[in-house]
């Protein structure tokens, strides 16, 4: 299973394994106890800059969160940087030989709201990345620029 429930399932996991409660990794986090709860509860998406963050504190993978991997070893701390999300997606675009139009119609969002996704100006909605991740079977770790492509 891939999407919002595995990412909940493993937050809580992981969540679990530290000995931690939800007070704490929300601190953690820098976010709420309510917002936390939500993740880890699958009412909302974590966003992927909160996701990266639960990656680096905790050294697991973003793949192992989202369920495309069994493993829970990370590679390291990485910033995020809206820059390497951008280029990669404009690498997995033009690798899938999809206009900017066919992603945008494949994730129901707009051509400028791609453009802006892949001159990093904004960053890439969480729900989108894994849509694209499900749909064409590549690391949420490469897009993020957590590791090399394979």
């Amino acid at each position: 299973m891939l999407g919002d429930m595995m990412i909940a399932e493993r937050l809580k996991d992981i969540r679990i394994e530290n000995d931690l409660t939800q007070t704490q990794i929300a601190k953690i986090l820098n976010t709420t106890q309510n917002s936390y709860n939500r993740w880890e509860n699958n009412v909302e998406l974590i966003s992927l800059k909160k996701l990266t963050r639960v990656c680096n504190y905790f050294n697991t993978s973003m793949d192992y969160l989202v369920g495309i991997t069994r493993n829970n070893i990370g590679n390291g701390k990485h910033d995020f940087n809206y820059s390497i999300v951008g280029n990669n997606i404009k690498i997995f675009r033009k690798d899938n030989k999809l206009s900017q139009k066919d992603l945008a119609t494949l994730l129901n969002t707009s051509q400028s709201t791609i453009s802006a996704y892949e001159a990093g100006k904004t960053i890439i909605l969480t729900a989108f990345a894994l849509e694209i991740v499900k749909k064409y079977n590549i690391s949420l770790d490469w897009l993020f620029g957590r590791k090399e492509k394979s």
